[in-house]
């Protein structure tokens, strides 16, 4: 795109410092939290994935675009990020399955962007001082007006984000003569979730976050999947409700990234934000279980209370993050219901953690026949 050569942006944070770079994507500017990520691969699964709603992101690797846009992998209808900033980015592209520049599909996705700045200095900058708002900027340059606009962002803490990415319509997917039934609660869901389920024989049902106990359970599924999404847990007060009443019904869970956060407050837990948060396709997890180390792909600025988790008779802790040791998994040994901080269906990234979802499988198995007997 010709007319995207030499045209400046800026790239402000919250903290007044700020880097020159190039405009990428369409020009225009932009807001919201920034956070970085280190997978090499992925970016289209990364851009998609709508637990980044609200958030500019920032990609570690040094060239992004190289190998194009497919339009099957995605997570969700549309790309979700508010922002992209990074190091390289390539208009050109090599793989012959992808349709068109990463440029391209910005402009179509309406996606403002900068290039060519230091990343590794602004990594280690937010490492030291934490996540923090940002505004990214190709048609206004002027510095003091960026820095006024920022200021009114809200900051990512308090915000309830999932309402904004979540269906509004239930939805059913994959095969109706599957074995299992499960009911999917949408706070954000990725599509591979959903296809990790189907694979294992699961019809699905979609839910909108504010569908009720009975609407859920009306369809009589043998499962119940919590995905991930965006925001703040704690600002759901109305989901954690909706998840109690569901563990009444003791109809086997599973929760995925938001969906363990929210399970954990709904087992009387409590979350808080994170100095950076957990953002790439390989982060080290101990099944504290098995005793294995697994490498994991993350995304989350928020996490559960280890030492709570640890001090309650009532839940085990499952998974514990090997970098920093973070609450990274749960199971509540008072219901059929477990949860883990990190995403096993891992696209694009490691397939370690994909046993969870036969995990979910079984434990469904398990609840059918005990129903059956009793």
């Amino acid at each position: 795109m010709k007319y995207l050569e030499g045209k400046q942006a800026i790239l402000l944070l919250e903290d007044g410092t700020y880097y020159e770079g190039k405009a990428a994507g369409k020009i225009g500017t932009t807001t919201g939290e920034i956070a970085f990520n280190t997978g090499m691969t992925g970016y289209q699964e990364i851009f998609t994935d709508p637990s980044y709603f609200g958030q500019i992101l920032l990609m570690t690797p040094s060239h992004i675009g190289n190998y194009g846009i497919h339009p099957d992998e995605v997570e969700s209808d549309s790309v979700k990020i508010s922002g992209l900033v990074c190091k390289k980015f390539s208009q050109i592209f090599s793989r012959a399955a992808s349709e068109e520049s990463i440029q391209a599909y910005f402009e179509r996705q309406n996606l403002v962007g900068i290039s060519d700045i230091d990343t590794r200095a602004l990594v280690r900058h937010i490492r030291d001082k934490g996540a923090m708002n940002a505004i990214i900027s190709s048609d206004n340059l002027d510095v003091e007006a960026l820095k006024e606009q920022l200021s009114k962002v809200p900051s990512m803490a308090g915000l309830e984000l999932s309402s904004k990415v979540c269906t509004k319509e239930v939805y059913e997917f994959g095969d109706p003569s599957a074995e299992h039934k499960v009911s999917v609660i949408d706070f954000g869901v990725k599509k591979n979730i959903l296809r990790c389920l189907s694979d294992r024989g699961c019809y699905l049902k979609v839910f909108p976050m504010d569908a009720s106990v009975a609407e859920i359970t009306a369809w009589q599924p043998d499962g119940i999947m919590l995905s991930n999404g965006p925001g703040d847990p704690s600002a759901m007060g109305d989901s954690v409700k909706l998840i109690q009443g569901l563990l009444e019904t003791n109809i086997p869970m599973f929760g995925i990234c938001l969906g363990h956060q929210l399970l954990s407050l709904a087992a009387g837990l409590s979350t808080y934000k994170m100095h950076n948060g957990h953002r790439g396709i390989n982060h080290p997890i101990k099944n504290m279980i098995t005793g294995k180390c697994e490498i994991t792909s993350q995304n989350h600025g928020f996490v559960v209370n280890r030492e709570e988790a640890e001090s309650r008779d009532d839940i085990q802790v499952t998974h514990i993050h090997l970098n920093d040791d973070t609450l990274a998994g749960i199971r509540l040994k008072n219901a059929k219901a477990f949860s883990v901080q990190f995403h096993p269906e891992s696209s694009a990234g490691p397939n370690d953690s994909r046993y969870l979802f036969d995990d979910f499988i079984e434990l469904i198995k398990e609840n059918k026949t005990q129903t059956i007997e009793a």
